[in-house]
């Protein structure tokens, strides 16, 4: 008998990223990304897609370091919350319940194996947008704001992690996640996964920490309609300097249409037509990528450019600093 498959989280609800020069990274955010302010408390701005329902989808703050703050998923019920955070606890992960942040109720706080934050909730408030960004159709949550690159909304993250396997046993056992693609080396050592708690094909994808060093952001990404819309974007990356690191291309896994930049903080930056295949298999079954094929680059030829596997966030050097003073 397999265990039924219970999926207690419905969707990525937001990410906390770190900037240390919070003014620049915010411009890039509001003037370049697309995104529209909703709200401020302390060191941090939050901000969202123009078709985010919930109030804001990044959560940007000042810090003397870049990388992920957390990232936050959102439960399908307040019984489902309390069902993940037990089996999160199971497995001696919690950190803790955390209230009063802007936009969303009691959050549980918990680390992955590799030591990255993350929260689960359920109670949120649904963005209403002010009289100037009303759209005129009721069935979207903003005014389209025809600014910089526009983008829709939060669609997955990526983080480096030391031991991929762990970790996706870890989400698989206690938050009741999907596997649907993978990268399994020749030894047997897993090097990618990528996984979903919805129909989108994924949420979220962790990769092979280069370094050995534990707790690193790689991306975040945000969903735009169409290919042409990235191309697009890349035009309006390149007239506002921004460092356009590989793309518009095609990933092999997955499939994903991409485009990487940096922001001035440094973090690494996607936008993509994420989200286009759908799996509405109920027992789907992983496709599995060996080494050779990813030797082949990506989609069409195009070799992964070497930074795509060394570069983190924060940078090497004070994430080392992070775990020794931890």
């Amino acid at each position: 008998m397999h265990d039924e498959p219970i999926m207690d989280v419905a969707h990525l609800g937001h990410l906390e990223m770190l900037t240390p020069k919070p003014e620049e990274s915010l411009r890039f955010f509001v003037d370049v990304m697309g995104m529209t302010e909703s709200g401020r408390q302390g060191e941090s701005v939050y901000l969202r897609g123009w078709d985010d329902y919930e109030r804001y989808s990044l959560k940007l703050t000042g810090s003397k370091t870049s990388g992920l703050g957390h990232a936050a998923f959102r439960a399908r019920s307040p019984q489902a919350l309390a069902r993940r955070v037990a089996a999160i606890e199971a497995e001696g992960r919690g950190v803790g319940w955390h209230e009063g942040e802007l936009g969303h109720g009691p959050a549980y706080q918990f680390r992955d194996p590799d030591g990255h934050l993350l929260e689960l909730y359920y109670e949120t408030e649904w963005y209403q947008a002010p009289e100037t960004l009303r759209p005129a159709l009721k069935n979207q949550a903003q005014r389209f704001p025809g600014r910089g690159v526009n983008v829709r909304r939060i669609d997955h993250f990526n983080c480096l992690a030391v031991d991929i396997r762990a970790n996706r046993e870890f989400f698989q056992r206690a938050l009741g996640l999907r596997l649907t693609e993978q990268i399994v080396l020749n030894d047997g050592t897993e090097a990618g996964m990528w996984l979903t708690c919805t129909n989108k094909s994924y949420d979220f994808a962790y990769t092979r920490e280069a370094h050995g060093v534990g707790g690193r952001f790689h991306h975040v990404t945000f969903a735009l309609d169409s290919r042409e819309e990235i191309l697009r974007a890349a035009d309006i990356f390149l007239e506002n300097g921004v460092f356009i690191e590989t793309g518009p291309h095609k990933h092999a896994v997955q499939q994903t249409f991409f485009l990487y930049v940096y922001e001035p903080g440094g973090n690494r930056v996607e936008v993509a037509n994420a989200g286009a295949r759908l799996v509405l298999v109920p027992d789907w079954k992983p496709i599995v990528w060996t080494e050779e094929e990813r030797k082949k680059g990506q989609a069409w030829g195009l070799k992964t450019i070497e930074s795509f596997h060394t570069h983190g966030t924060p940078p090497l050097e004070e994430a080392e600093a992070n775990r020794s003073a931890s």
